[in-house]
């Protein structure tokens, strides 16, 4: 296909190939390190060992019937199967004015991370055959059906429904996944009487540091163009990072008498997730205040999580993402507004108001939220069946890395 072929953009075009690595650099390495380092050294390999074969498997789940599912032509609900194995995806066929292939490949790096965010929920307990098990059907399952909801002409597109980059579509769906898969497997051994610290904070912030810059490409290149939507998502987001993280630091060093490093990037993270369905609607000033907002309620979520409800969400999935997620959905109604002054965004859509808009939202976050957890304990429920989802006492006191892979993260 010639570089000037008959509405081919050029310059939207190269921005998503951009894009398109920035957002699988999020997972590989960004997303692997950040939870690697949160886990105890027995199980570091474990974690990297699942989000590189999640990265595997849905690719190759994405071409085979993930794709057409989310994008084909097809009812309110599920796309059709016209797209098997990228069927009619050719060097000449287009999606709007880039490559469909591109398109396609880009919105393949958006399934790879989410069932690799769900990882964090079940850590170093679920086997290594059931997490494979899980993340295929799930994709198929929830993902893809979701994504087509709310992207690919489906019943919450056509309402009106406000996410960018994926608060539902990512965050909420792999927030509502985790805890459930965390209540359903049940607590770590020793939780939560017996501390489980982190094994290297310095990996941890590494990644963090990745998922911060692979989040451009996230949020900025699913305006799918570069223009002028694509640079204000991108400041919005920079700034919904920088307020969580700092709101989060501020809050613990108040709280506990000590900033940590840990509540920073985890604070850098809610933000970058509850900016996300809202980073193409709002203005500066409303990410501004939508990471500040992430930062208070995500942290609380967390207390909650833990320590109220004792669910062993490992690595705060859902009080991070599923959280911050709905919130953002939420804030994406009001801060879109074009009645806020300084705070407006680029104004809703005719004749929506912010109330009108809210409820919009609202549907959005509870089918999301409802129709992921009845799915994902079903999933979980026949893939138990099928290879059991957690090793034994014995294999988990060794660690997964030499139970699962007969490897060492270190040998020192």
């Amino acid at each position: 296909m010639s570089l000037f072929a008959e509405g081919l953009n050029g310059a939207n075009t190269s921005w998503i190939l951009t894009s398109t690595a920035l957002v699988l650099f999020m997972t590989l390495p960004g997303l692997a390190l950040f939870y690697g380092g949160l886990v105890r050294t027995k199980n570091i390999l474990s974690v990297l060992m699942q989000c590189f074969a999640i990265a595997s498997i849905v690719s190759i789940l994405w071409l085979i019937a993930g794709y057409s599912i989310a994008f084909a032509d097809g009812n309110a609900y599920f796309g059709s199967l016209s797209k098997f194995m990228l069927a009619g995806v050719g060097e000449d066929s287009l999606s709007g004015d880039i490559p469909e292939s591109l398109f396609a490949l880009f919105q393949m790096t958006f399934a790879i991370i989410t069932p690799a965010l769900i990882v964090g929920g079940f850590a170093e307990r679920m086997k290594f055959s059931a997490v494979l098990l899980f993340s295929a059907i799930w994709l198929i399952v929830v993902y893809a059906p979701i994504t087509h909801w709310v992207w690919g002409g489906g019943w919450l597109g056509e309402m009106g429904l406000l996410d960018f980059a994926g608060g539902t579509v990512v965050h909420i769906t792999a927030g509502v996944a985790a805890l459930v898969a965390a209540i359903v497997i049940g607590p770590r051994n020793g939780f939560p009487s017996k501390p489980m610290p982190p094994h290297n904070m310095t990996m941890t912030i590494t990644g963090a540091a990745m998922l911060w810059v692979g989040w451009f490409g996230f949020n900025g290149g699913s305006a799918l163009a570069a223009n002028g939507d694509a640079a204000m998502a991108m400041l919005v987001t920079h700034i919904s990072a920088a307020a969580g993280a700092m709101t989060w630091m501020f809050y613990e060093w108040i709280k506990y008498g000590k900033p940590t490093a840990l509540g920073a990037v985890t604070g850098m993270v809610a933000g970058l997730g509850t900016i996300t369905p809202a980073s193409g609607f709002v203005g500066p000033a409303g990410g501004l205040v939508i990471g500040i907002i992430a930062g208070i309620v995500c942290f609380n979520a967390v207390i909650f999580i833990k320590q109220k409800w004792k669910i062993d969400d490992s690595l705060d999935v859902f009080p991070v993402h599923g959280v911050g997620g709905a919130i953002g959905t939420l804030m994406a109604a009001v801060f879109a507004s074009s009645e806020l002054g300084i705070f407006s965004g680029q104004g809703l859509a005719e004749g929506m108001t912010i109330m009108s808009q809210l409820e919009v939202q609202a549907i959005g976050v509870v089918a999301t939220f409802v129709y992921t957890a009845v799915a994902t304990y079903i999933i979980l429920k026949i893939v138990g069946m099928i290879v059991g989802l957690r090793v034994s006492e014995e294999e988990e006191q060794q660690g997964l890395d030499i139970v699962s892979h007969e490897e060492r993260g270190y040998d020192l």
